[in-house]
């Protein structure tokens, strides 16, 4: 982790984190026939719909199952990103079709993009320019619920109140 890079500790619920057991993180990606290896596990069904990731600290690209847990994909550790990634075939490789930071469990700011890259472009993985979708969290000063920012109207859909226009959700994530 570089000194720019922030990483994201869990903020989900307790019990999802209590059931993350030793080594029961998402598939470890760090190189092209790595993923290769992964990718031809997949069924059919399986690609058709995107796949739960996490970017670890140390870097590497971490792939489960959708319906996975971030956390349980992360080995209940920090990430530096989390999210859904989708991969299509095109021409004689596999590339990124769709990614996002959409994962409520850690709620990585949109700035954590340049991580998913750098994993991606190190693995030699084809890839978006930026995120496909983007997710806005923010954490309500007033309720302190987490919630997600719609058409850049920061207001809180629980209490109503103004949300920060930059990233608040964790105070101890560690930068």
């Amino acid at each position: 982790m570089n000194a720019r890079e922030r990483s994201y500790r869990y903020v989900g619920p307790a019990d999802l984190k209590a059931a993350v057991r030793p080594g029961s993180g998402g598939h470890r990606i760090g190189s092209v026939a790595d993923f290769a290896r992964w990718i031809v596990e997949r069924t059919a069904g399986e690609l058709l719909e995107p796949f739960t990731f996490v970017v670890s600290t140390d870097g590497i690209l971490r792939l489960a199952p959708r319906r996975s847990e971030h956390v349980a994909c992360a080995g209940g550790e920090h990430v530096l990103s989390a999210g859904e990634i989708s991969f299509i075939r095109e021409a004689d490789r596999w590339v990124v079709d769709e990614v996002s930071n959409q994962s409520t469990g850690y709620c990585p700011d949109v700035a954590s993009w340049p991580s998913v890259a750098h994993a991606l472009d190190a693995i030699g993985i084809g890839r978006p320019p930026h995120l496909t979708h983007q997710v806005v969290f923010r954490r309500c000063p007033d309720c302190q619920e987490c919630t997600i920012v719609r058409e850049g109207d920061f207001v809180c859909v629980f209490c109503g109140s103004d949300l920060p226009k930059a990233w608040n959700i964790d105070a101890d994530s560690r930068c």
